[in-house]
């Protein structure tokens, strides 16, 4: 349970993840092209270079878990914060394409340690099974990354240019982002065997018999596809409305909605469903861009706000979920790098999301909504394979 004690530490993680997605995950989306322009390379080496770092976070993401299941998230993401302002520094200096991709691979370094999971497995590590609620705060805090990290990066990009937008990031995370993960509380030793005593009753009858590895293979294809799909729409939703017949002013107007969206579905969750099995709500933000889609092919541009709420909703209760169903199937002993070998997957289908789904724009239009829309499907197939078992106390 999330008590006022809680709630600082709550907001300090938050923040630091509002800085770590808005400095990395969202920066291409303003400074891909002049990077490019700057540099004299195709855009598509920006992209390239963007794919590096996931890939790289995919490959790390485990080994970080496990040094947070042995020690905590603050010596890790404390860390973190150091690489992150070494990796946008070295990328506010680079002059050709092997410096872009040796920055780009060093962010990657810091992401595959510093983002959501590491963050998910340092509450798991303070608040064992009772870290639900606080998975949902940071998510709560740190759903409005692009609301306030595009502005950010446009305003100084505008000032500064694109490296001087790099520096200033950089900046912060020595500033902000690293004494923030600095004030996270030190993690006791940690315990091999869990409890019973340990979490409420009826979720420890849940947790004695682990389900199967099928289990954690449906999990891993399930948040590989709704990742790939919030990184398609974070890339190219813009385009995807000009192409459907939006204006760009309306495109930009369309898209600032997801944000203030995601962090709605993720107040619904901390509120309304947080009394249901998150399976149940998972289910259900599964469906959403699916329909979001539906609505939107059906009616053309008008029905744009309609799926940039639908998606938004759907894709903030989906990134509480990536945290919340690995903790109630699983447990909290060996968390962190379980999260991590689980979200792999994802990291690979988010690297590449951005190529893939813009070769599909390129072919089809808007209609490469309809692929979009089908992994959403799949996604939901996917959950009603699942069985929720003794649902969680209510909180």
């Amino acid at each position: 349970m999330t008590t006022p004690r809680t709630w600082p530490l709550v907001l300090r993680l938050g923040t630091a993840q509002t800085l770590a997605w808005g400095s990395t995950y969202y920066l291409p989306a303003l400074l891909a092209r002049p990077m490019a322009d700057d540099l004299g390379l195709p855009i598509s080496h920006i992209w390239i270079a963007f794919t590096v770092a996931l890939l790289a976070s995919a490959v790390l993401g485990p080994f970080a878990g496990r040094a947070i299941d042995r020690w905590g998230g603050r010596p890790v993401l404390m860390g973190t914060s150091v690489l992150f302002a070494a990796g946008l520094a070295g990328l506010s200096l680079v002059q050709d394409t092997t410096g872009l991709m040796l920055a780009w691979l060093l962010i990657g370094v810091a992401m595959g340690s510093g983002l959501y999971e590491a963050a998910f497995a340092a509450l798991v590590r303070l608040q064992g099974t009772q870290a639900r609620a606080s998975i949902t705060g940071i998510t709560l805090v740190a759903g409005f990354a692009s609301t306030v990290g595009w502005p950010f990066t446009g305003l100084m990009e505008t000032e500064f240019g694109w490296r001087g937008a790099c520096l200033a990031w950089a900046a912060l995370h020595l500033m902000a982002g690293l004494p923030l993960n600095a004030s996270i509380p030190r993690a006791t030793a940690p315990r091999e065997p869990l409890q019973t005593q340990d979490v409420p009753t009826q979720t420890a009858q849940t947790l004695a018999a682990p389900p199967h590895r099928f289990t954690a293979w449906v999990l891993s294809y399930v948040f590989a596809a709704t990742w790939f799909i919030s990184t398609a729409m974070a890339a190219h939703l813009p385009q995807l409305l000009v192409a459907s017949g939006a204006t760009l002013a309306g495109a930009v107007a369309i898209g600032a909605l997801v944000g203030p969206a995601q962090v709605a579905g993720r107040m619904l969750e901390f509120g309304f469903l947080r009394r249901l099995h998150p399976l149940l709500s998972a289910r259900a933000a599964a469906l959403a861009h699916p329909v979001g889609v539906a609505c939107w092919m059906l009616l053309g541009p008008v029905a744009g706000p309609a799926f940039a709420l639908l998606h938004g909703a759907g894709n903030g209760i989906l990134t509480i979920a990536k945290g919340t169903l690995p903790l109630v199937y699983f447990g909290p002993v060996g968390y962190g790098q379980r999260q991590g070998i689980m979200m792999a997957p994802s990291r690979v289908a988010q690297a590449f999301a951005p190529l893939l789904f813009g070769l599909c724009i390129e072919r089809w239009g808007a209609g490469a909504l309809w692929v979009s829309g089908g992994l959403g499907l799949s996604a939901l197939a996917a959950l009603l394979w699942l069985r929720t078992g003794t649902p969680e106390p209510t909180r």
